[in-house]
């Protein structure tokens, strides 16, 4: 099956020719890959080889490859489409930045992806570099790039592809708080989601274009609205919220495809865990007439390509003497899964908090603070290695304290549970204070009950602060920090304090005990 990027000119000249009266289109597609090219544990960090072996492992770039060779074998007439992140999560990133990830997609062959906000993690040069490689086109619609020159040549709003005959539009989406979540530098200013799809939905449909798919890297609250507030677009493939979307798998957040309107809306979890296969009809006028499929689970019913595995074990020798470095054990496993760390505490929000104000507890530090989004994973019962803590937290974010206000704090917590609706990475796991949130309530007037140390809040007082230099610096909403007193950001490596932490008070026994309370 052959796909050509179509100029303005060649989609106008086609616009004379008659689509067929029923179109089929297969739509395979991934997102927030995180550089999980290994396989994944049930907890979504590094699975053991031996584990593999025994068939408990999900996932991996080698069965990710004879997944798609063989949803592809399904269909005569398929795309292959990315939701975004495809960077940040492993050590893989950490040493080839998005060189791997280029490389892996290449050879899937993937037909786009959108731009996710940790494409932007290392700025716009790690992103430039990668789009330079990639074979494919990465798009992005709602970003002005034109005072970006490292993006502004190689990052499109939408492109049209040509395939069975017909023409299908694809646009790009990436959060518009993505200077809130990551690093796009100053250059590069975002707009609202549902004016920029509608644009180039209006600017595809004068070309002729009757089918449009929109790769968001949004959450799925985002894209029910986008698909609300827009006429045209045909299918969302969505991602930035992790939500797996299935007609049978227990605790989906939704059907797949979820309907809003004629949009099908599709997302496949995460980390390469399942790949999405939408199987989409359209009638002759380009409107849906059925959207059906089901994520496929990448479990060890599907076979390992065997030389990807080769390759995977290749990149990955510069990383075994850091990642197989045991460092600490635990009693039980520490759940990280995000649907549950940014909605509650947890216990593995409480031990990297509880190590974070351990190590600055002799600077007069009361609060231990960790946004949730800064937890991707969790870790297995028994011995833990260095991998598994860079798995947990793997964004190099450095230990930061300083010095706030009572009322900063708790603005701070309103900022924290204000979106709590979407599953935010803003929500707060604590140390040295609890409080209690109503989620029901507005936002801004859902924190009740703050204690430090004991003792209930003081607006008016000081209070020194232990977080990591995401937060302290404005990142996922928390502005109050960006001003405060006696900063420093200059810290250790926040895994390497909770290596730390947890060598010293091993075997570590994970706790829920009460600090954070819903009403």
């Amino acid at each position: 099956m052959s796909i050509r990027l179509l100029s303005s000119a060649a989609v106008l000249a086609l616009t004379a020719g008659t689509a067929s009266a029923e179109y089929k289109l297969t739509v395979l597609h991934t997102n927030d890959f995180h550089a999980r090219f290994e396989p994944i544990s049930k907890y979504d960090s590094t699975c053991a080889s031996e584990d593999n072996a025994a068939g408990e492992c999900f996932g991996g770039s080698a069965r990710l490859v004879t997944a798609i060779q063989d949803a592809k074998a399904r269909s005569d007439n398929w795309i292959l489409v990315d939701g975004g992140d495809q960077f940040q999560g492993t050590l893989f990133y950490t040493h080839y930045k998005g060189k791997l990830a280029a490389e892996m997609m290449n050879r899937m062959q993937y037909t786009a992806m959108t731009v996710g906000n940790h494409e932007f993690d290392d700025g716009p040069e790690v992103l430039r570099g990668f789009a330079e490689t990639i074979d494919f086109p990465i798009l992005m619609s709602n970003a002005d790039l034109s005072g970006e020159p490292l993006l502004s040549d190689v990052i499109q709003k939408s492109v049209v592809i040509e395939q069975a005959g017909e023409k299908i539009g694809l646009i790009g989406l990436t959060p518009q708080d993505t200077p809130e979540l990551a690093s796009p530098g100053p250059n590069v200013i975002f707009t609202d989601p549902s004016d920029a799809v509608q644009g180039e939905v209006d600017r595809l449909t004068d070309m002729g274009v009757t089918k449009i798919v929109v790769l968001s890297h949004s959450g799925l609250n985002v894209d029910r609205t986008v698909a609300e507030n827009t006429t045209g677009v045909d299918v969302i493939v969505g991602g930035h919220d992790n939500s797996l979307l299935s007609n049978t798998i227990e605790g989906a957040k939704g059907p797949y495809p979820v309907m809003v309107g004629d949009t099908a809306i599709v997302q496949a979890y995460a980390y390469g865990k399942f790949l999405g296969e939408l199987n989409v009809t359209f009638d002759d006028d380009g409107r849906v007439t059925s959207a059906m499929g089901e994520p496929i689970l990448l479990d060890a019913a599907v076979t390992e390509e065997a030389s990807v595995v080769d390759r995977i074990a290749e990149a990955a020798r510069p990383l075994d003497e850091i990642r197989n470095r045991v460092v600490a054990e635990t009693t039980a496993a520490i759940e990280g899964d995000r649907a549950v760390c940014r909605v509650q505490e947890r216990a593995m929000g409480n031990l990297i908090a509880d190590a974070m104000l351990a190590r600055v507890a002799d600077q007069g530090i009361q609060i231990g603070y960790q946004n949730s989004g800064g937890v991707r994973a969790g870790i297995d019962a028994g011995p833990v290695t260095m991998g598994e803590v860079l798995t947990v937290l793997p964004f190099q974010n450095t230990l930061s304290t300083f010095r706030v206000s009572g009322q900063a704090i708790l603005a701070a917590l309103e900022n924290g549970v204000s979106q709590i609706e979407d599953v935010s990475g803003r929500f707060p796991q604590v140390a040295g204070m609890t409080f209690a949130f109503d989620a029901a309530a507005e936002p801004g007037a859902r924190i009740s009950d703050v204690m430090v140390a004991g003792e209930p809040i003081d607006p008016a007082a000081m209070y020194g602060v232990v977080s990591n230099n995401f937060v302290r610096n404005g990142g996922d909403g928390y502005k109050m920090f960006v001003d405060a007193q006696d900063a420093y950001d200059f810290g250790p490596d926040v895994a390497d304090v909770l290596a730390e932490y947890m060598a010293a008070n091993a075997p570590v026994a994970p706790v829920v005990e009460g600090r954070i309370t819903a009403k």
